[in-house]
């Protein structure tokens, strides 16, 4: 019988501190202060994502826990990384590397690996490579993940192996592993071992106890608090399983700012999902857990309308879109909504949930239902300007970690954005536009009108009709618009623009919000309130063309500052008030013509800031990288022209930098470098995968494709002008809700253009097809 231990005493490296990594890292800015530090090591690495709500894992391709401070590998839930290092070793050696991949619900993480050469103390290899399969497996649990490992002897021998398993828990915040600096942390306490598994426990700053326990099937023949050691006999052609079971102690839903938030409304909370074996050596292991994971999955996509495609790689993109959206729903009190993104946003934002919502509107009119109703509750209630709060104001983020309870970061419950209040108010009005709800409409009224009384009060300060932004605390974000870095609205010379300031974008918001919520208000018989908005639209777009306009440039000023003085910078910004509605149609015209020129359109999508620009830079966040979900708004505008070009051409970009990517779907951005023949875009670097509005933005591309409009209390389905990429015959969507009923639509191209048919139907609905 061959025999191979691992070497040495077989101890873990201990991590270096933070402050030593820092100098080999590069600083990328997010925001004004809390910018992420992005390990060179990061770039070079191939990663692998679960998620399940507010709890994600982060691993490399061979599905290790690899230790590194300033990377986003490990387990973490609502923003503490519960684990820092789980890998595996065989023998001592790393295993080799076979495959690895996610499964396509994005339920398990399955990896293949072999034995290493393993040689004997003369150098003759005993035991060649490939002659064991180690397959390993993971799966998260809510609040804890399982681990299986499947060890197969394929030789015609006995082989004994020693598998050895290393593992960290630093119990750090996010922002700590985004590299932001502590002056001092919690108490960590000794590890607690017994003989299956090991207890981390953590005291922190802010009082509260973490708790990370793992756990084997299989006692360890030695257990210490950084090594679990497996010295396994393998009959020839036997097999053994390991099975471990990571669990925190973070089983709560709620963000440490609830307890101070009313309830806005009536709470309707979906049925719990079915909680699952919190021990190991129980019948269910690790496929009980995936067996969970699944059903929850299932019930999650139950609520979607189904997409297919005659293409493969169409039919692949809308798929893991969705697919990415169901990993990163989150359950609250009030519903469910959709998290922005892993790992750096893995929580509740305003802006990114909203704009979400409206994406998937009517394909899941649920989740907007939730978003509704959870932000709601979050409604600001006081003038805080330690957190930006006003009264009426929708919250811009909520973090649960322990620097969120102590205050080092504003980020608990934070109110720093200027687009989520108008937002919010679109959503609204385009929510019960399409579902009929007047039931909900009437249940928000009061937080409407709160809303609406923030535009006046504080959004808009100075009565010019506009809603602008200033920050009132010095750690909040300098910008806070959606293009929140502290370079990313400035003057056409480079200058920065001087706060308060007016996006083009946010007028263009709060534009559709003025129309839509005046439908509502007038259903629910607020008349006044109806006339006042509607006049308050009217108002608002004539004066955004006199100020916004630039007839030169031929498109809208990205900002006004505080001089009321326009920033001439020809960006993304103003495909957002295309897509509003707030243009001419000769002003629309000549936008969408910028948009898709050579210095906005890099080949892949368009980009965020012109690369004539002073500030153009395509490796930046915000000046001249490219956001799907930036063009899925601008794809919404394009629309409006005749013949919708526009929107294939922003679709086919998408779908290639999606294939060429390796992912299958989108991620929050990726550079704005032009397009060249056989090479693909370039990824930037600590960009979030899933991230919701950028899975989201393939769903608004394809309402701009459709002209797709459900009217809920009319019950009719629109289907106006459709078009479809080329590369595909057909495009189905299975179960579209229009009120109570259903409708299955087939798109075709044909030789004379797309057509659509309704291929089923049930309730009471009218399909209305236009060519």
């Amino acid at each position: 019988m061959k025999s191979f231990k691992a070497g040495g005493r077989g101890r873990a490296r201990r991590g270096r501190p933070l402050s030593t990594v820092r100098e080999s890292s590069t600083v990328l800015r997010v925001g004004s202060n809390f910018y992420v530090l992005a390990s060179s090591l990061a770039s070079r690495r191939t990663i692998r994502v679960l998620a399940d709500g507010r709890s994600f894992a982060i691993f490399d391709a061979t599905g290790d826990i690899v230790e590194s401070p300033l990377e986003a590998l490990g387990f973490f839930h609502r923003d503490t990384r519960y684990l820092s290092r789980f890998e595996l070793r065989v023998a001592g050696q790393s295993p080799y590397f076979l495959n690895s991949f996610l499964s396509d619900d994005k339920a398990q993480l399955r990896v293949n690996l072999t034995n290493p050469d393993l040689s004997n103390r003369s150098g003759v290899i005993e035991l060649p490579r490939n002659s064991v399969q180690i397959e390993r497996s993971w799966a998260l649990d809510h609040a804890a993940m399982v681990h299986r490992l499947v060890v197969r002897n394929y030789t015609r021998a006995p082989v004994k192996l020693d598998f050895d398993f290393l593992f960290g828990v630093d119990f750090a915040d996010l922002f700590e592993v985004r590299g932001v600096q502590r002056k001092r942390r919690g108490r960590t306490k000794r590890p607690e071992i017994a003989t299956r598994g090991i207890v981390f426990r953590y005291h922190g700053l802010d009082g509260a106890d973490r708790l990370t326990e793992i756990r084997f099937n299989l006692a360890p023949r030695k257990l210490d608090s950084r090594r679990a050691h497996f010295p396994l006999r393998l009959a020839a052609d036997g097999e053994t399983v390991i099975e471990a079971r990571i669990s925190s102690n973070a089983t709560a839903d709620s963000f440490p700012a609830e307890r101070d938030a009313p309830a806005a409304v009536p709470a309707r909370r979906p049925p719990a999902p079915p909680r699952r074996a919190a021990a190991l050596g129980q019948t269910d292991g690790f496929h009980g857990a995936l067996d969970a994971r699944r059903a929850e999955i299932a019930a999650l996509q139950s609520g979607w309308t189904g997409f297919s495609a005659g293409n493969e790689l169409i039919d692949d993109l809308l798929r893991r879109s969705q697919a990415d959206l169901t990993s990163i729903v989150s359950h609250g009190a009030d519903g469910a909504y959709i998290m922005a993104g892993i790992p750096w946003f893995a929580t509740l934002f305003g802006r990114d949930s909203i704009v979400t919502a409206l994406a998937v509107l009517p394909f899941n009119p649920a989740l907007a239902a939730g978003t509704l109703r959870t932000l709601a509750r979050f409604q600001g209630g006081e003038i805080n300007h330690e957190r930006d709060e006003q009264p009426g104001k929708i919250v811009h983020e909520m973090r649960a970690g322990e620097m969120a309870h102590t205050g080092e970061i504003p980020f608990g419950r934070y109110y720093g954005s200027v687009d989520s209040t108008p937002l919010f108010l679109w959503l609204y009005g385009r929510y019960v536009a399409v579902t009929g709800d007047l039931v909900l409409a009437e249940q928000l009224w009061p937080n409407v009108a709160r809303a609406l009384e923030w535009i006046v009060v504080h959004g808009d300060a100075d009565g010019d009709g506009y809603v602008e932004y200033a920050r009132k605390t010095p750690q909040g974000l300098v910008n806070q618009g959606w293009k929140d870095s502290f370079d990313a609205i400035f003057h056409a010379d480079g200058a920065l623009a001087r706060a308060p300031i007016a996006l083009a974008e946010v007028q263009g918001y709060l534009y559709a919000a003025y129309r839509s919520v005046a439908q509502v208000a007038s259903r629910l018989n607020h008349n006044n309130v109806a006339s006042r908005l509607a006049a308050e639209a009217h108002t608002l777009k004539a004066n955004f063309s006199r100020d916004f306009w630039l007839d030169r440039e031929r498109t809208v000023a990205l900002a006004l500052d505080a001089d009321k003085k326009p920033c001439r910078v020809m960006t993304s910004n103003a495909a957002h008030a295309l897509a509003c509605g707030l243009l001419d149609r000769d002003q629309a015209a000549a936008v969408a013509e910028r948009l898709l020129a050579d210095d906005m359109f890099s080949g892949w999508g368009i980009r965020t800031l012109s690369a004539s620009a002073q500030r153009y830079n395509p490796m930046s966040y915000h000046n001249g990288s490219v956001w799907p979900h930036d063009n899925g708004i601008a794809a919404l505008g394009l629309a409006q022209i005749p013949g919708r070009a526009g929107v294939l051409k922003v679709f086919d970009g998408m779908l290639d930098a999606a294939v060429h990517l390796n992912a299958g779907s989108l991620p929050e951005l990726f550079c704005g470098f032009p397009r060249e023949p056989r090479l693909g875009p370039v990824p930037y670097p600590v960009a979030c995968h899933p991230q919701a509005w950028a899975a989201a933005s393939v769903l608004m591309i394809l309402q701009a494709m459709l002209g797709l409009d459900i009217d809920g209390f009319e019950r009719r389905l629109t289907i106006e002008s459709p078009v479809i990429p080329a590369a595909t015959e057909w495009l189905l969507l299975d179960g579209l809700r229009v009120g109570a009923g259903k409708a299955s639509i087939l798109v075709r191209n044909t030789t004379t253009g797309a057509t659509a048919e309704v291929t089923g139907k049930t309730g009471a609905l009218t399909v209305d097809v236009k060519a």
